[in-house]
């Protein structure tokens, strides 16, 4: 298909939007929109342990079953849309996110919560891989580089602004609990319709069945370096699930307020910093980003814990601004690090397993917060959590060091630099 073309047409009787720009558009859109919607909840987890009476470990649980079940997800069809094609995949994930919000509507107690969010963990996962590929095939030629940049930023600008249009319609908007699952299951639906108009990007190919068989391995020639950036691939993640379980309850408690505009803006300013720090330092050795984004994330947790120790929240907000640009900068890092060795037929399953590795260390951590909140508070836990993150990235220094020592790094493909969404890596 020429990408160049973009009216629309006839086909069977109903009209479609041809590939091209607005394709293009529309994907990057729902890549975000479904970032958008991922990280809404967490400015209502306050309202919901007020109102339900939840404890701190049950709010991070209610966080770990997302993660959980997008994982599962990204693992088990990750590779669906390959043989099936992108809009099918794409198209079933939209209906599964809309039945969450649903469920998020219909929420009156913790067991819907946790069904609500697992179902939105299920319908990221099966979505992204499919919306990464899609982006890559509809990319404009003139200018190739456009599908990774937006696979880089979408989803992590749609995490920062979802956490931050949530807290102000949860603060200043009428029926708090609901209005904003309202709002995204009208773009949802506003979004399914669209992608039904839109014609397969992709290539189908036979292995379907094949395909939903997990995948997950390290390579031997990738294990020297896989284990020298694990350190680091845990320490920014779990730092991103702290932040989004239980960041807008301690930066309410700094704030001696319960205004739900200080979470949001917790949360923006970690996620919005992540997404710009890898634009900015996209051309930086694969070394020289994961070292230099591991000591600017130890800087900025030295801050945050000054905050919390003073309980200056202004300063837990510098502070989490500049964690986040060593949030991007040292993930994009480890991710090139890991795959610089790898052959592209190994590529995937290594992929496989830097997001395995990942995402448990973004809601296992978590959880352990959790009930440590409930025995020795949140401050005290917090500041706990911090030392542990910055002793894990200090490691990542010296591996870094160690594996790029006597070599270069081989050029890999750009990855977002956030919770959300994998690579394109099985894009035909």
């Amino acid at each position: 298909m020429h990408s160049e073309i973009s009216e629309a047409k006839s086909v069977r009787g109903r009209t479609v939007l041809r590939t091209g720009s607005g394709s293009f558009w529309l994907i990057a859109s729902l890549l975000a929109l479904l970032m958008f919607a991922a990280s809404a909840p967490s400015p209502l987890y306050p309202t919901y342990a007020a109102q339900w009476h939840l404890s701190a470990i049950t709010v991070t649980a209610v966080f770990a079953v997302y993660a959980v079940t997008l994982l599962a997800a990204l693992l088990i069809l990750g590779a669906l849309s390959d043989h099936i094609g992108r809009r099918p995949v794409i198209v079933g994930a939209l209906v599964a996110e809309a039945l969450a919000m649903v469920l998020f509507l219909g929420a009156h107690g913790l067991t819907a919560l946790y069904v609500a969010r697992g179902v939105q963990g299920l319908a990221t996962g099966a979505a992204t891989s499919a919306l990464s590929a899609a982006l890559l095939e509809l990319q404009p030629p003139s200018r190739a580089a456009t599908a990774s940049l937006v696979n880089s930023c979408a989803p992590s600008f749609g995490l920062a602004l979802g956490a931050m249009v949530t807290s102000v319609l949860v603060q200043y908007g009428p029926n708090p609990t609901r209005l904003i699952y309202w709002i995204m299951l009208a773009t949802t639906v506003i979004g399914l319709a669209a992608v039904a108009r839109m014609p397969e990007p992709g290539h189908r190919s036979p292995g379907a069945v094949a395909s939903l068989r997990p995948t997950v391995s390290v390579p031997v020639s990738s294990r020297r370096a896989f284990l020298a950036a694990l350190p680091c691939l845990i320490a920014t993640w779990s730092l991103g699930g702290l932040y989004l379980s239980l960041g807008p309850a301690l930066a309410g408690q700094l704030a001696g307020s319960a205004n739900h505009l200080w979470g949001g803006l917790l949360i923006f300013l970690l996620m919005a910093t992540g997404a710009a720090a890898p634009v900015a330092g996209r051309g930086l050795a694969a070394s020289t980003a994961m070292t230099a984004g591991c000591l600017t994330l130890i800087g900025g947790l030295a801050v945050t814990a000054l905050a919390i120790g003073q309980l200056w929240v202004w300063l837990l907000l510098v502070g989490s601004a500049i964690a986040g640009v060593g949030f991007g900068l040292s993930f994009m890092g480890a991710f090139r690090t890991v795959t610089a060795s790898a052959s592209p037929a190994d590529r995937a399953a290594l992929i496989a397993s830097v997001y395995t590795a990942s995402y448990l260390a973004f809601s296992i951590p978590a959880v352990v917060a959790g009930v440590l909140t409930t025995h020795v508070g949140l401050r005290s836990t917090s500041l706990g959590y911090a030392g542990a993150v910055a002793l894990l990235a200090g490691a990542s220094v010296a591996g870094s060091a160690v594996v790029h020592r006597g070599r270069h790094s081989l050029p890999t493909p750009d990855v977002p630099p956030c919770p959300c969404s994998v690579p394109a890596a099985h894009a035909s």
